[in-house]
């Protein structure tokens, strides 16, 4: 039971990822555009797309899961404290928070790891 929670815990955690990556790809100039008015360069957007893409791809079938769970999480704490810091605005609030909520999941994963259904656990034994 508790290697099925395990797996429902990543893609619940990865299909935000995955979502929010393709969204940048199919609006990228108003993603470009956006991370530049926050003081981010534009030219991060590839790697920011290749880390969401990716991460969620690799908590989704459970491959280096630590380590994209613990680069997912450096990123919602970075994004939180870049994008959503307005506390004025009470969107921005839950988004800082949800944010950092998504980073304290993730970072159980790096904890606890892919569990027995994942491609980790193939390639350990």
């Amino acid at each position: 039971m508790n290697n099925a929670i395990v797996l429902l815990a990543r893609l619940l955690l990865a299909h935000i990822f995955l979502l929010a990556g393709f969204s940048k790809i199919t609006g990228y100039a108003g993603t470009q555009g956006y991370m530049e008015s926050m003081g981010v360069p534009g030219a991060l957007l590839p790697l920011v797309i290749a880390l969401e893409i990716g991460g969620s791809l690799a908590l989704i079938v459970g491959l280096f899961t630590r380590w994209a769970a613990l680069a997912l999480a450096g990123f919602c704490v970075a994004s939180a404290l870049i994008f959503h810091r307005n506390f004025a605005e009470q969107m921005q609030m839950i988004l800082f928070m949800k944010n950092f909520a998504m980073a304290g999941g993730l970072l159980l994963l790096y904890v606890q790891g892919a569990g027995a259904f994942s491609l980790d656990a193939r390639r350990a034994k």
